[in-house]
């Protein structure tokens, strides 16, 4: 057994001795390391997200008129208030043709802003009279009734819409200034 024993580890001795004295292969490889840039995600706006709708063409021909989009496509965050095109359509005849002239730009400017205010507020932060403060300096109240959030007389008919920049509100009405 013995013999066995000095033969197996004779012949695992040669084989290692073997192994480790083996001429290396030179390589001529190179380990090329490419930097890719990650495409930036897409952007999802308060902006873009009343552009993709389609009951917003309305508000979103007003924020262009009063140069509002890179401010609202900025940073933020923003919550917006949004009227859809029926409630800009309920607007007293030629009003919204009125606002979209030029010269209305200020005007329309203080409406658009009542319809926005700073910070990220999802529809469950709302409370039951509570007051926000909107970018034109004045405030709206906030009420609940039957489960319904009613932001300065607008009801809420969509919450919620999350963009990276803030969240956009659908209400039925067009919130009018003081």
């Amino acid at each position: 057994m013995n013999k066995i024993t000095a033969f197996a580890a004779t012949f695992l001795a040669l084989g290692l001795w073997t192994a480790c004295s083996a001429p290396k292969e030179e390589t001529t490889e190179e380990t090329v390391m490419e930097t890719v840039e990650e495409a930036p995600a897409p952007s999802n706006t308060v902006v873009d997200i009343a552009i993709g709708s389609p009951d917003h063409t309305t508000l979103v021909a007003a924020v262009q008129a009063a140069g509002l989009v890179e401010t609202l496509s900025g940073d933020g965050p923003f919550t917006v208030f949004a009227p859809t095109n029926a409630a800009f359509e309920a607007l007293p005849a030629g009003t919204v043709e009125g606002l979209l002239e030029p010269e209305s730009k200020e005007a329309l400017t203080g409406i658009l802003t009542y319809h926005v205010v700073s910070g990220n507020v999802m529809s469950g932060d709302l409370s039951d009279g509570q007051e926000v403060t909107t970018l034109n300096g004045q405030t709206l109240t906030v009420s609940i009734q039957d489960g319904k959030v009613m932001i300065g007389g607008a009801t809420v008919v969509a919450a919620d819409l999350a963009g990276t920049n803030g969240v956009v509100h659908v209400i039925d009405t067009v919130l009018l200034p003081e």
